[in-house]
């Protein structure tokens, strides 16, 4: 039986080599190379677009929509890149025999789109005297896959900071659910009650989350948690905890829209990692990825529109939603670049290379690079 690949064999694939040890060890069972022998199909038409694949050896051939073929081969600088079924490439079978990674395209970009933010939120949060460990514990909770990305940092916002004592009663068993907890120093102890008896379920330490279920099944309180030693808590209220997790609405446009709006003076602004801009990105557009975008924002012209792109929306709406909270014109690509037809989708990332850089005063300037 093969084991997962190693982090160390991941450096050369694209984005998977951006990802933090912790997000791999998330991907750890589909980090096991499978194999496709000769003639084999890897996807099809009907297959759905829910997971992508990595070359790691042999030959694919690959078939667009368009009667286009193309020859992927395992070493080469464009098999880095993720391949799968879509508008861009509908089938895809092996020349030779190969071996390839499959990974849930929906899991990856959502890891990806919080590793370039929690960069970014990290940054900013510890210049406001926060710990940069605690708020790595805190931000491996699995409550936060479901608070999209751009309200975190207004989550931090709304937290009201509580000193509490040994043996505090935070949360009672059968009570209404009016707010959830994180825990910031010491441990609390988690106990449930059935009849007459009594059973300690968990003991909790920092960086723990609790309280949340009643607020997210609606639901009276199913433990009772007390403090186990003094320490601090954050509370965050039931109103405020339901509206984090509502995804912020942010203005999207199609391909011929924003078609428009760079005849009227648009700019495209590309929030992809180094790489996945290099291998291509749209005439002109400025490189600005998405864990860098508070700290360069200044750079940008507050009088022109930015137009967002990424390969599925997600990393863009965020860096609409934090452009727009900076006062800018922003709107993001609707479904992103492999949403696009094939056609389309390569003339748009039609450059390569390391492209443009905003500098002060929304000067643009090709990089030398």
């Amino acid at each position: 039986m093969k084991k997962p690949l190693h982090p160390d064999q991941l450096r050369s694939l694209v984005p998977l080599n951006a990802l933090s040890r912790r997000q791999l060890r998330e991907l750890q069972g589909q980090l096991t190379p499978r194999p496709l022998l000769a003639g084999e199909l890897l996807f099809g038409v009907q297959d759905s677009t829910a997971t992508l694949f990595f070359l790691l050896s042999g030959e694919l051939l690959l078939h667009g929509g368009d009667g286009q073929e193309r020859c992927l081969v395992a070493g080469t600088a464009a098999s880095c890149y993720s391949i799968g079924p879509g508008p861009r490439w509908q089938r895809a079978h092996a020349l030779s025999d190969c071996s390839v990674l499959a990974i849930d395209s929906a899991q990856l970009d959502r890891l990806l789109t919080w590793r370039q933010t929690y960069q970014d939120l990290l940054v900013q949060l510890s210049l406001e005297g926060h710990s940069p460990e605690w708020l790595e514990q805190l931000l491996e909770n699995p409550l936060f896959a479901k608070v999209p990305p751009a309200n975190v940092r207004c989550m931090f916002d709304r937290l009201e900071s509580l000193e509490v004592a040994v043996g505090q009663t935070l949360i009672q068993q059968g009570d209404v659910g009016d707010c959830c907890y994180f825990l910031k120093a010491g441990r609390v102890e988690v106990i449930q009650e059935a009849g007459s008896g009594r059973q300690v379920v968990a003991e909790l330490e920092v960086g723990a989350c609790f309280g949340e279920e009643a607020l997210l099944v609606d639901r009276p309180r199913n433990a009772t948690v007390t403090m186990l030693e003094d320490g601090c808590v954050l509370r965050l209220a039931r109103a405020d905890f339901h509206a984090l997790l509502e995804a912020p609405v942010v203005a999207d446009v199609s391909l011929a829209e924003a078609a428009r709006l760079l005849v009227s003076g648009a700019q495209w602004l590309d929030v992809r990692l180094q790489d996945e801009y290099e291998r291509g990105h749209a005439l002109h557009a400025l490189h600005m990825p998405l864990d860098l975008l508070r700290l360069k924002a200044r750079l940008l012209d507050h009088a022109r529109t930015y137009l967002c792109y990424c390969d599925s929306g997600k990393r863009s709406a965020s860096a609409v939603f934090l452009l727009t909270q900076l006062g800018f014109s922003a709107f993001v690509l609707r479904d992103g670049v492999d949403g696009l037809p094939a056609v389309q989708h390569d003339a748009l990332l039609c450059q390569s290379g390391s492209g443009y850089l905003a500098r002060s005063g929304g000067r643009i300037e090709r990089s030398s690079r």
